[in-house]
């Protein structure tokens, strides 16, 4: 970590320069342990989480370095992915795979070193992409050869208390923000629930005294056509085709995204062998195999005509009768599909609608005036939630990129610039981190090589 001018009383040093190397041993045959794998790190919180529990005739030959409290581990294979931990009591003296490289610090606050291994240079360190490339696993050598700024000792307790309370600030804040989505998603099942139901316009009728003539009518009452598709024999598809046809895949979030494995029929087939499911702008569109079922789309005017499979149902409104927004809403909201589950049918986990269950579907339906109301409320509010997401969205990004902000912060020593200016005892002469390095190396010294035992600072 380079750049800058360090603070004083701060030295630049190796990860190698204040840590030990820990040792590897192969668990006696009927030892009992925890196993920490690369797997078993939760990336994201940066926390050891579902360890195995083996005896040693069962470990795997990867499970060989002895870990201790306080160690930080540092996955070497995918290091950009940053499986880091800082290890608990919990796992005192158990067991990792040699795929870590373990960190014990001596003399140096671990926390400092677990936030240290957590910042984006170092992971783009290890991971080559400060020299341009993108390497599929560390060594153990760039880890210990990772130069970084070392402050004081006490500078260091007082950095790692700073960075618990503005890190703690952002995981509780980045937690609220990822609630709101899902928050979002029950407004809009709630919107939709409410408009089939007549309660959106509620008031209107009143406000416009209109009487409350809501039908509940069959689909094939409603419409003009509901028919399924199908696929046609031989080989149908063929990639300079005019007639883009459509499988479940191509519905994405109640859309058309024919973007995805596009596919195209000729002419020739689409107006004979497929002829039954020549589907138009303003069809709506309802998958009829799942799971999951409910993929619900209304076509756009991207193709003047479209085709579809055996697994997708459309329905083209009467138009004196229904609108299509206004069906589209009703599918959307899935009553159909809970009205039917009991009688699907299918093959092991598969479950199918029938055509005749699409045909003979209740739909509910008010006057084409209240339709176009209904519509148009419904499509206000899901504009608010988008308009929302959208900020939640942005904030996120925002609050996923001050984890990094922070922790750089820290290692410049800017979240302790006041602080120095009030302890200037605290970061000079012996209490400095030139003198710190000095005492590591004389209990190197000390100990004649072998490896020196862990002392918190």
């Amino acid at each position: 970590m380079s750049g800058g001018k360090l603070p004083e009383g701060w030295v630049n040093t190796t990860i190698g320069d204040i840590s030990v190397k820990c040792s590897q041993r192969v668990p006696d045959e009927n030892e009992q342990f925890i196993y920490v794998d690369i797997g078993s790190i939760n990336r994201e919180l940066k926390v050891i989480e579902n360890p195995q529990y083996l005896i040693g005739k069962d470990a795997p030959s990867r499970a060989r370095k002895e870990i201790k409290a306080h160690d930080i581990i540092v996955s070497l294979t995918r290091p950009n992915l940053n499986a880091v931990a800082l290890v608990s009591e919990k796992y005192d003296e158990q067991i990792a795979s040699t795929g870590f490289e373990v960190i014990r610090p001596t003399l140096v606050e671990s926390r400092y070193i677990f936030a240290l291994v957590r910042s984006r240079h170092f992971i783009d360190s290890i991971s080559g992409l400060v020299q341009g490339a993108l390497y599929p696993a560390a060594k153990s050598s760039d880890v210990q050869s990772y130069e970084f700024p070392l402050p004081p000792p006490a500078e260091q307790k007082i950095i790692t208390e700073k960075l618990d309370t503005l890190l703690a600030q952002v995981d509780s804040t980045k937690a609220r923000l990822e609630q709101i989505p899902q928050i979002l998603k029950h407004f809009r099942q709630a919107t939709l629930t409410m408009a089939i139901k007549g309660d959106l316009t509620k008031n209107w009728r009143v406000e416009n005294n209109i009487i409350n003539a809501w039908t509940n009518q069959k689909a094939s009452d409603l419409c003009i056509k509901v028919q399924s598709g199908s696929t046609p024999t031989g080989n149908p598809f063929e990639q300079n085709g005019k007639i883009p046809f459509l499988k479940v895949y191509n519905i994405v979030n109640q859309k058309i995204d024919f973007d995805y494995k596009p596919q195209f029929i000729t002419d020739e087939v689409h107006r004979s062998k497929s002829k039954r499911s020549i589907a138009f702008p303003d069809d709506i569109l309802m998958n009829i195999v799942g799971p999951p079922l409910g993929k619900i789309a209304i076509l756009t005017d991207q193709y003047p005509e479209w085709n579809l499979n055996q697994a997708i149902t459309l329905f083209r409104v009467d138009k004196e009768k229904l609108s299509s927004k206004f069906l589209y809403y009703v599918l959307c909201e899935g009553k159909l599909v809970r009205d039917v589950m009991h009688d699907t049918k299918g093959i092991v986990g598969q479950i199918n609608i029938s055509l005749t269950q699409c045909r003979e579907a209740i739909i509910p339906c008010p006057s084409r005036l209240e339709q176009h109301e209904i519509v148009r409320r419904v499509e206000q509010l899901f504009a608010y939630a988008d308009t929302i997401e959208k900020q939640v969205n942005n904030a996120l990004t925002r609050v996923n990129s001050l984890t990094q902000s922070i922790l750089a912060k820290a290692f410049r020593g800017e979240l302790t610039a006041q602080w120095r200016a009030e302890n200037p005892d605290l970061i000079s002469g012996e209490n400095s981190a030139a003198a710190l390095l000095e005492k590591i190396k004389a209990e190197r010294a000390a100990s004649g090589g072998k490896k020196a035992s862990r002392k918190k600072a």
